[in-house]
């Protein structure tokens, strides 16, 4: 039985695991979505007398039977790539339909993923992820989502220091040079600072919590795993991402009413795997931020082998 790795070529978070895997003796077939149709074949089948789809993959250099995959990994993959000589009308369609007909065969798998992409795609809207953590007793900054000037202007100013977190609902914009996604750091907004431009779509704005540090959380099947975040530059302060060269990290224990609530929050989107960001003020006490099903664990060097093996035990047993 394979474990089913579905990320880009070059993935260097997917490489640990695939070489935790291998010193298992653990079969593992890497696969980019993204080669299809071009460089990848595959042919179905499904009648009355199956439950699941008789299916072979064939790639440049190898082939799969889905029939044989135990999990899947879902890391990073690509979306598929079409004939550069397609018209613009014609590629549309076949993207729409290769992603229903490859996708829809990939995402049938009945076995163990890590995570679904459904499961991973509903986590990562901020309302969803913002009202499950509430109802899984996780604290969060007061948040407001709205495209009235007015109202964000009047919910800013009830705050402490009349500033507020604004973030983006989702992870990155295009770039004005040459439409490349770029990454929308947090910054801190007043009630001044907010124009009409707000009523051109939605928006998010988050109390503003004075920190003593960030944690990033990772959950791999029923372990947590937890660091400590400092920040060592204006930058990083306001928002981590934006300087990681200046952060340094501690481990440390997770309070245990916080991995309860992490407990809850991911059975509530039935997820194997989760990155959460929380803001840990001066009295101790943890705000959740950040719900990033698929998020990056490598970047925090003493946690990088415990959570590839946690991972690699999923997918090897195929269970939580």
């Amino acid at each position: 039985m394979t474990v089913l790795v579905l990320t880009r070529p070059q993935d260097a978070t997917a490489d640990l695991v695939i070489a935790e895997l291998n010193s298992r003796g653990v079969p593992v077939h890497r696969l980019d979505p993204g080669d299809f149709p071009e460089a990848l074949m595959v042919a179905a089948r499904i009648d009355s007398d199956r439950t699941s789809w008789s299916s072979v993959l064939r790639g440049q250099h190898r082939d799969v039977s889905l029939a044989d995959v135990r999990s899947v990994y879902y890391r990073r993959p690509g979306t598929p790539r079409l004939h550069p000589e397609m018209p613009e009308q014609d590629a549309r369609w076949a993207q729409a339909e290769a992603q229903a007909g490859f996708g829809g065969l990939l995402y049938s798998l009945p076995c163990l993923w890590v995570n679904h992409p459904h499961r991973n795609r509903w986590a990562s809207y901020p309302p969803v992820a913002v009202a499950a953590a509430v109802r899984s007793g996780l604290s969060v900054p007061r948040t407001l989502i709205t495209n009235d000037p007015a109202e964000a202007r009047a919910f800013v100013s009830a705050l402490p220091g009349q500033v507020a977190a604004y973030k983006a609902l989702g992870t990155v914009h295009p770039s004005d040079q040459d439409d490349r996604p770029q990454a929308l750091w947090t910054t801190q907004v007043r009630p001044g600072e907010i124009d009409e431009s707000v009523r051109r779509t939605a928006h998010q704005f988050q109390e503003w919590v004075d920190k003593a540090y960030e944690v990033r959380l990772t959950a791999a099947g029923h372990h947590l795993f937890a660091a400590e975040i400092h920040a060592g530059s204006d930058a990083s302060r306001i928002d981590f991402r934006a300087d990681y060269d200046s952060l340094t990290y501690k481990l440390c224990h997770v309070p245990e009413a916080t991995a309860r609530g992490v407990r809850a929050l991911m059975d509530a989107f039935g997820l194997r795997y989760v990155a959460l960001d929380f803001l840990v003020n001066p009295q101790g006490r943890w705000y959740l931020i950040d719900v990033n099903p698929n998020g990056q664990w490598g970047f925090i060097p003493d946690l990088r082998t415990p959570i590839t093996r946690a991972l690699a035990d999923l997918l090897e047993r195929a269970h939580p």
